[in-house]
């Protein structure tokens, strides 16, 4: 900060930071006076400080928190901590302590920079995912979850991080390998605990229709990708030596004349169960090279393929023939039944394995390409069916499936069908720093959950070497604790020893923060719905399987349990990119990382939450190095200066001020009202820069400082930059002779006479992402709105010329349009 400007940022910040804990200014009235609005950043995990990724995902929150509250409504913006996990446990290894000791420093030290950032956060709410008072209530919805069917426990081969000594579930892994470490992840055979998300699937998927047009498209793909609906049929082929037949699933069941082996997933209990005794010893071996190589490896196209002979035949239901099986792991057990129809002639995985292992190829769809077996690629188009039985001749697909499914039907040897990629969320952990499961094992009652009254079943004092992994929970370890009796027959019993996944904490967070203190329920129904569901979230796109799926899912469990009377938990999403540095992820390792609190001492808060929102628009990366915290300063001296300058006394009448200057304001802060409902907050900030530069020109060389269109100009000012730097625009509410706050201001009232021309900036998405901004007529109609946006030079680059599937259109202020992929 300069010396010659007399604003002095680092006292500001104390000063204001100071007055807003001591007036909780940024609390909810909670009394039904305004529209409750609800805004909600992703909590934080208390890694250490803050940094500069949190410096961009926690400020654009926070315009919107800040904009609402000006606008009249009653806000409610909490703050809180997802503070179990593995990293406090590895640092409690290292330094011999509790974990707990690790986690709340980190959190101090935390929030004492969000105050520091001038985060409008409703302190009063805080809560901690690893406080007995909350996994108190984890433990409670667990409960609820088993009692409803939806919590399960069953052994099976799961995902295994060899450094981490924990399981992972299946979005845990990222090509390959674990998402926390990066070790190459493994297969283990263990017994865990499961929720049974793949009951809401296809919920999961309708209810998307009500998140169109406010979450991003590309969350709203990824999310539609992983849960992954497939319609097809179920065929059922006849073991020899089995009684029951074994289903598979097939999204062409009309290409089953087709199928001339059938191959089982090695890590199936199928392939165990029918390998005959003469090919059990090979097959145990090839099961043992399977274990090793990664789902990514297994999928690979590229790779060769390998098997076994199982030593079985199967008959396909529709030719009668007698058709060998395979073990290969190029199928995985979780796909299905871990057992598929194989039909090389049209499928380029099954016909690399029948060319290595010499199996029989039968062409059943005449697509006018090359032999399969001669060209060795499988003919996977569409065209006119042959060898087919009655199907041959005919050539089109969808005739063709209903035929077959309508066939095996009619036989009892299959049905249609539909399935999903989604798999249920395995929750089991290894690890000690998260939240017990509350079930008992006893030798006579089997699985039995610990009563409601005795929760929450609190960690056990562990700490140093005690935690380190060893295959196995470290509960297991802890004698004392584990070992209890049954709450059902008074019998010796052991406590469940893993704990829960992290993502179960932060599934229903949002849901707490309505009744934070409240001892006796999950949430007080009444507080949820007066406040849900959430107006608008923020967080990275990173997040969009993970958590977001979780919380979804969730919130369908909790409406389905009488609780909440919604579907959806967040209405509105706003994507924030990452803060890079020339062109780079921040790392140590790279030596590029940026000092947020060191900028701050430089800059001042101010000047590093306007560089940020300055920088790009929310979901854009920001390159540190291709941004200037001290031009953005200065531009904040100079608007602190326009209000040390204003000569006309509080309440004077603007409309006897500068009719051209009143012209500026008006259309300046009409363009940034419509600006701030489409999230362009950087541009925004443009806009107050050309107001400043009006201003202070009027002051210099036009209607001078007295004017009373100065006044009103560098008022509307202080109440716009608030949002963006609430420093120095506090600074500047009280240099203009008002009573703090300026977070109490009211959003100014733009009058229409006064705006140059009746227009408003509408954005133009393409995919999610803006691509072209129009200024249009406010009254603009639809049909005029979408053909402007189709016709925008920059959208028409964009498409380059893919067809258009669908246009959403929010006359005057968006367009969005989704091309076909």
């Amino acid at each position: 900060m300069t010396e010659d400007t007399g604003y002095n940022a680092k006292a500001a910040q104390e000063k204001w930071a100071a007055y807003w804990a001591e007036h909780g200014t940024f609390r909810p009235l909670d009394d039904g006076s305004k529209e409750r609005r609800y805004v909600l950043d992703m909590f934080p995990y208390p890694s250490g400080d803050l940094h500069m990724g949190h410096a961009e995902a926690f400020v654009m929150g926070d315009v919107v928190a800040r904009d609402w509250k000006l606008q009249g409504f009653d806000v409610m913006h909490p703050i809180g901590w997802d503070s179990f996990g593995l990293p406090a446990e590895n640092a409690a290894i290292s330094h011999d302590t509790h974990p707990a000791e690790w986690t709340y420093k980190n959190i101090e030290t935390q929030a004492r920079s969000f105050k520091r950032y001038a985060l409008s956060f409703d302190w009063s709410r805080r809560l901690h995912t690893s406080d007995t008072e909350y996994y108190r209530w984890t433990q409670w919805l667990f409960l609820q979850f088993y009692k409803k069917g939806l919590a399960y426990r069953k052994a099976s081969y799961v995902n295994w991080c060899p450094s981490c000594q924990t399981v992972l579930a299946n979005e845990q892994v990222v090509q390959g390998q674990c998402e926390r470490c990066g070790t190459q992840v493994t297969k283990r055979q263990l017994t865990q605990w499961y929720f049974r998300i793949t009951q809401y699937a296809q919920r999961l998927l309708d209810d998307m229709e009500q998140l169109e047009g406010k979450w991003p498209d590309r969350v709203l793909a990824m999310q539609r990708n992983w849960i992954g609906r497939s319609q097809g049929a179920w065929v059922d082929f006849p073991v020899e030596g089995r009684e029951q037949p074994v289903r598979v699933f097939t999204t062409r069941p009309d290409t089953l004349y087709g199928a001339t082996f059938m191959v089982v997933a090695p890590d199936a209990d199928l392939a165990s169960e029918i390998v005959s005794e003469d090919q059990r010893a090979e097959f145990e071996a090839y099961l043992e090279r399977t274990k090793k190589a990664t789902e990514i490896e297994r999928q690979s196209t590229e790779r060769e393929k390998t098997g076994v002979f199982l030593g079985a035949w199967a008959t396909n239901p529709l030719t009668g023939e007698r058709i060998p099986m395979w073990a290969a792991d190029y199928v995985l057990s979780d796909y299905g039944t871990g057992a598929i129809m194989a039909v090389p002639a049209h499928d380029q995985r099954d016909l690399d394995f029948a060319r290595k292992f010499g199996l029989n190829v039968r062409t059943v769809i005449d697509t006018g390409e090359p032999d399969p077996v001669e060209s060795g690629v499988a003919a996977a188009g569409d065209g006119v069916y042959i060898n087919s039985g009655e199907l041959d001749g005919l050539g089109d697909k969808a005739s063709g499936v209903a035929r077959i499914c309508e066939k095996l039907e009619r036989d009892h040897t299959g049905s249609p069908a539909v399935t999903f990629r989604l798999r249920d969320w395995l929750i089991s952990r290894q690890r000690f720093w998260g939240c017990p499961i509350p079930i008992i094992h006893c030798p006579v009652d089997g699985e039995v959950p610990v009563p409601e009254e005795q929760l929450p079943v609190e960690l056990p004092d562990l700490r140093g070497a005690a935690l380190a992994p060893k295959g196995t929970s470290p509960l297991a370890s802890a004698t004392d604790w584990v070992n209890t009796t049954c709450p059902t027959c008074g019998g010796p019993a052991t406590r469940d020893a893993d704990t829960m996944d992290t993502f179960v904490d932060s599934s229903w967070y949002y849901f707490r923060y309505c009744s934070a203190r409240d001892e006796a329920h999950v949430f007080e129904k009444a507080d949820v719905a007066k406040w849900m569901p959430v107006d608008q979230y923020v967080g990275g796109v990173e997040h969009a399987i993970l958590h977001l799926l979780y919380s979804r899912f969730f919130t369908k469990v909790l409406n389905d349990l009488g609780l909440i009377d919604f579907t959806e938990p967040f209405t509105r999403l706003m994507n924030q990119g990452q803060v890079i540095n020339n062109g780079k992820a921040m790392s140590k390792s790279l030596g590029n990382g940026v000092d947020l609190g060191h900028q701050i001492d430089l800059f001042g808060v101010d000047s590093i939450r306007t560089t940020v929102i300055f920088a790009s628009p929310p979901e854009d990366d920001i390159d540190w190095a291709a941004v200037s915290p001290a031009a953005t300063l200065k531009f904040l001296e100079r608007a602190w200066r326009v209000a040390n300058d204003v000569a006309s006394p509080v309440g004077s009448d603007p409309s006897t001020g500068d009719i051209a200057l009143r012209r500026v304001t008006h259309r300046i802060l009409g363009e940034i009202t419509d600006l701030l409902d489409i999230h362009r907050f950087n541009v925004c900030v443009a806009r107050l820069m050309e107001l400043v530069n009006a201003t202070r020109k009027a002051i210099d060389t036009g209607a001078g400082p007295a004017d009373p269109a100065v006044r009103e100009a560098a008022e509307y000012t202080a109440v716009a930059l608030s949002l963006f730097a609430p420093y120095v625009a506090e600074e500047m509410w009280e240099i203009l002779g008002h009573a703090p706050s300026v977070a109490e201001a009211s959003w100014p009232t733009v009058l229409p006479e006064l705006r140059v021309a009746q227009t408003v900036m509408m954005a133009v998405q393409v995919q999610g992402k803006v691509r072209a901004t129009i200024e249009v007529p406010a009254d603009i109609s639809e049909a005029e709105a979408q053909r402007l946006a189709l016709a925008d030079p920059a959208v028409v680059r964009n498409l380059a010329g893919r067809e258009v599937a669908k246009v959403i259109v929010r006359a005057p202020k968006m367009v969005s349009i989704v091309p076909v992929n």
